[in-house]
């Protein structure tokens, strides 16, 4: 399984950036996929994450109203448009794909198995 996240960049606090995760080698449409944030001298925090159907979301309190999480099972590719980005949002995001197939939505890093590489995410303020 491989998972390519892209679209990070550097943007003044309250601007916008779309990230995508594009995912091989394993049927995309059967699983959850989440993503995650690092921040330097920080544990990895949970995000968002979306059903493999696309119909459940959650997000985490401090994205919620500011960052949507979608998916497109056509394109093998999941997104997360991120609005009035704040200094705070800054870290690596991480893509992930839920370890079970067609299970319910989870937030816990322990239940992901395959990670991308990561995308930076710097918001200046």
């Amino acid at each position: 399984v491989q998972l390519q996240a892209s679209g990070g960049g550097l943007v003044q606090a309250g601007g916008s950036l779309r990230l995508s995760c594009a995912a091989s080698g394993r049927t995309f449409s059967m699983y959850n996929m989440g993503w995650f944030r690092q921040a330097p001298g920080k544990e990895r925090e949970f995000v968002a994450a979306i059903s493999w159907r696309g119909g459940s979301t959650i997000y985490a309190d401090s994205v919620k109203g500011r960052f949507t999480i979608s998916r497109g099972n056509a394109k093998n590719t999941v997104y997360l448009q991120m609005n009035s980005l704040k200094p705070d949002d800054t870290a690596v995001y991480y893509c992930a794909t839920d370890r079970a197939p067609l299970g319910t939505v989870v937030l816990g890093p322990d239940e992901y198995d395959f990670w991308g590489q990561g995308t930076q995410v710097t918001v200046s303020s």
